[in-house]
């Protein structure tokens, strides 16, 4: 197992060769191309903003959700259906951006990951039509949402944030049926949590992973 060193070409190594834990590489920039390179082949950042050093992850087990297998709890279809959030997709990217970032002091907590550069990056990714963003409004107040990458038929989920009880689950919900719609194939969870294996994710090979994010 071996954590490789990034310098200024866009490359990433085997992540058959990297830790146990998905950490793979360290360094490099967060451009937009090393960016793009990176989704494609199952690599992400994830690193304290305070540190100096980039950490790229790319785990071998990868937690996923289906569009067509979004669960849906009883609970959570009556929310649904009483209309009381209005949802939208890229109306408000900055200000999804920036509550995944300081929602409940997050920014404040050791080890906080989404700063200046991440959001400055993934900004620049939505501007140029490569990220975006789900928005939970209670009438003109922004009050949930989540933000990834999408390319192709994949997104890549990145963050999500509630100002108010499932506000997090409905843009979820929301981007999974958005996405079967349209023929949109996988969710990049990234990392399993409860909550998100209570809303269908499960676990594939980076092998079937690749397939999927590639057709």
């Amino acid at each position: 197992m071996a954590v490789f060193q990034l310098d200024d070409k866009l490359w990433f190594p085997d992540p058959h060769l990297g830790e146990d834990d998905g950490l793979v590489a360290v360094g490099g920039d967060l451009s937009i191309d090393r960016l793009l390179l990176a989704y494609s082949n199952g690599f992400f950042p994830w690193y304290s903003f305070r540190d100096e050093n980039r950490l790229w992850f790319c785990p071998l087990q990868r937690f996923v959700i289906f569009p067509k297998e979004i669960h849906i709890s009883h609970s959570m279809q009556q929310l649904i259906h009483q209309n009381r959030y209005k949802l939208s997709i890229n109306k408000d990217f900055d200000g999804v951006i920036s509550g995944c970032s300081t929602a409940q002091n997050r920014d404040e907590e050791e080890g906080a990951w989404l700063g200046p550069d991440i959001i400055k990056a993934y900004t620049e990714l939505h501007r140029q039509g490569f990220a975006a963003s789900v928005e939970v409004w209670d009438g003109q107040r922004l009050v949930g949402g989540l933000y990834g990458v999408n390319l192709g038929r994949a997104f890549f989920g990145e963050s999500m944030f509630s100002l108010v009880p499932n506000a997090s689950k409905l843009a979820l919900i929301h981007l999974a049926r958005t996405l079967d719609a349209r023929g949109g194939t996988i969710i990049d969870c990234q990392f399993e949590t409860p909550h998100l294996r209570s809303m269908g994710g499960r676990h594939i090979s980076y092998e079937e992973y690749i397939r999927i994010i590639s057709c």
